[in-house]
């Protein structure tokens, strides 16, 4: 039956007037005579023929070990998002209709789902250096300080390193207004560390002058915070990393401001006439005010980050234009930007943000923040054309998080290679190789608490305090060793939360970001990481090739696989030791197998085919 992995080709994605051919075998004891792929456009534009199916007839071309295989190839001339079937005719002119079965699969029977073929408006390229390596998340004010910054903000500075962050107490509004000092600083002083966990890129959370923690609420685009650094500090950083081989990207905050912004002014700590201030501002026409200066539209309700109209061309020249925030901080030598909320950004704004982005030159990389399967992405009723050309190069992997945290505690293979397969089939393959993978983030619990399977405390305080027993940590810690050794080799790029490595714990934001334990790390798990970094550096060329899944009763098993090898990946997340014949040389320790490998109780085996790679 037909595999979309393995019998069409090009792999995933595809392109305007590209040719994609398609294998498709059937039991010759069906007695099948004719075979059609018939194909609907869903989403993008030049694709309707008179609104009706477009139908391509694939041409039978032998007969081999029982099966009767069709061939064919087609293109097709319109961009977007297209769903298709096959359909198999008898000799009578009866038909039968074949669609995608849980696994990717064809299955035969009606009203099946359809397989899903994402067609780009031309075959866009993706930065290399993006595609390789390892990613590493810094949320900026908790990662690491060095030396003392005067404290001039709103709320408080911690005096010791190691205290938990502050929570909302009953009756009072959470304001994200105590700060522990992590700075640019810090990060430099760290950098050989990250290098020794085989990081490339830093992923850079907000560092805009701002006045929360998180710094999502931007006070002035141009400014470093204070309590990050200087711009000179900031520009040493990016300097030092890239001496190291290490990238730095930074978080694009352009949906909202703060309300306390020199834009918006809502607390008058700013020189400037704010938006709150007067319609005369010259700041006025970039929110949204239903009831001047009370009521304007905010991100999810927040006050604290009034939306931004992006349509405002003093808006649009602050970060758009010569001199404004792209082309600021692209001179000061980043890498590119992850876009926070993109789907919350018009699509003309979109289109605009990257090809600016590019401008500065076509290795800048652009990630989007979105959460779901983004060639089908649907925001404010707009079908989003990310992976069309001219847009994103690739988006933080959620889907795979979900998967990945999931077979790790329950064991479903099968519900994995379902999450795993669609999106391996719907992404441009450039977009695929440069994904972030992620387990967790500052936006989810950390990935330890996830994998512990234990449920969170009814209340914010008892979360705020929860710490797991030794029995459950080592558990978590061996799920966490599994779990991550499939975002290592899976399709993409590994993106690790900073202190995940080291074994740090917590339930939602505010209390997913912790400062990172120095001094107190757990040893194991670092030489894990560091372990995961030197193997993909190794086999780096394998772990850009296509994937292949291996259908197995108890274990997950699934193979990279490109011109110059392959290396496959044994993962047990059930509570019993599982062997099977396997020959090649193991990845982490270069030991030859020669017959078989047994892979213990959530853990995972990665082997390199012998018979290929030397």
């Amino acid at each position: 039956m037909y595999n979309p992995l393995v019998d069409k080709r090009p792999y995933g994605a595809t392109f305007v007037g590209n040719a994609t051919s398609i294998k498709f075998s059937l039991d010759c004891n069906m007695a099948i005579k004719r075979v059609f792929i018939v194909l609907r456009h869903i989403y993008g534009e030049g694709g309707e023929v008179n609104g009706a199916d477009v139908r391509y007839e694939l041409t039978y071309r032998r007969t081999q070990n029982g099966e009767d295989i069709f061939e064919g190839e087609f293109a097709l001339g319109g961009y977007g998002v297209w769903k298709y079937r096959f359909e198999g005719e008898y000799a009578d002119g009866s038909l039968a209709f074949f669609g995608r079965g849980a696994d990717g699969i064809a299955v035969k029977g009606d009203w099946l789902p359809e397989w899903q073929l994402t067609v780009s408006k031309y075959d866009y390229k993706t930065p290399d250096w993006a595609k390789r390596g390892v990613i590493y998340q810094i949320f900026a004010d908790r990662f690491c300080k060095v030396g003392e910054t005067p404290f001039n903000k709103r709320g408080r500075l911690h005096t010791y390193w190691n205290d938990r962050p502050d929570i909302e107490e009953f009756g009072k509004d959470y304001r994200a207004d105590d700060f522990f000092g992590g700075n640019a600083k810090g990060i430099i002083s760290r950098l050989e560390y990250l290098k020794s966990l085989g990081v490339t890129c830093i992923y850079l959370s907000p560092i805009f002058k701002s006045s929360s923690n998180h710094r999502y609420d931007t006070g002035d685009y141009l400014e470093i915070d204070e309590l990050f650094g200087t711009e000179k500090e900031f520009r040493e950083l990016v300097a030092r990393a890239k001496e190291l081989g290490i990238a730095v990207i930074l978080d694009g905050v352009f949906n909202h401001t703060g309300s306390d912004s020199k834009y918006f002014n809502k607390e008058g700590n700013y020189p400037t006439v704010g938006a709150y201030q007067s319609m005369q501002s010259p700041y006025y026409d970039w929110y949204y005010f239903n009831d001047f200066p009370r009521l304007y539209h905010c991100w999810w309700g927040s006050t604290v980050v009034p939306t931004v109209n992006k349509s405002a061309d003093g808006f649009r020249q602050l970060i758009l234009g010569d001199g404004g925030v792209i082309d600021k901080w692209s001179k000061s030598g980043i890498a590119g930007w992850r876009l926070d909320v993109v789907d919350e950004l018009p699509i003309d704004f979109t289109s605009d943000l990257c090809k600016a982005i590019k401008s500065k030159g076509e290795d800048m990389l652009i990630v989007g923040e979105v959460w779901e399967d983004a060639s089908v992405k649907i925001a404010y009723d707009e079908w989003r054309p990310y992976f069309m050309g001219g847009q994103l190069d690739s988006v933080m992997n959620y889907p795979f998080k979900e998967a990945i945290n999931a077979y790790a505690l329950s064991g479903d293979v099968n519900a994995f290679i379902e999450t795993v397969s669609v999106i391996l089939e719907n992404y441009p393959k450039q977009s695929l190789d440069a994904l972030m993978n992620l387990i967790d983030s500052h936006d989810t619990v950390r990935a330890l608490t996830a994998l512990s399977g234990i449920a969170p405390p009814e209340s914010k305080r008892e979360r705020a305090e929860f710490v797991l027993d030794e029995k459950s940590y080592i558990s978590a810690k061996n799920r966490l060793r599994l779990a991550s050794t499939l975002q290592y080799t899976l399709p993409g790029v590994p993106c690790v939360y900073y202190g995940d490595e080291a074994g740090v714990q917590g339930f939602e934001d505010p209390l997913n970001r912790g400062t990172y334990p120095w001094g107190q790390e757990d040893v194991e798990l670092i030489a894990h990481y560091r372990a995961l970094g030197k193997m993909r550096e190794k086999y780096a060329e394998l772990l850009t090739g296509e994937t292949r899944f291996v259908h197995d009763d108890r274990l997950l098993i699934y193979t990279r696989i490109c011109d110059k090898g392959a290396i496959t990946v044994y993962a047990n997340a059930t509570a019993e030791s599982v062997s099977r014949k396997c020959t090649g040389k193991d990845a982490f320790t270069g030991r030859e197998i020669k017959s078989k490998i047994t892979v213990k109780p959530l853990s995972v085996r990665v082997v390199v085919d012998g018979n290929i790679v030397k």
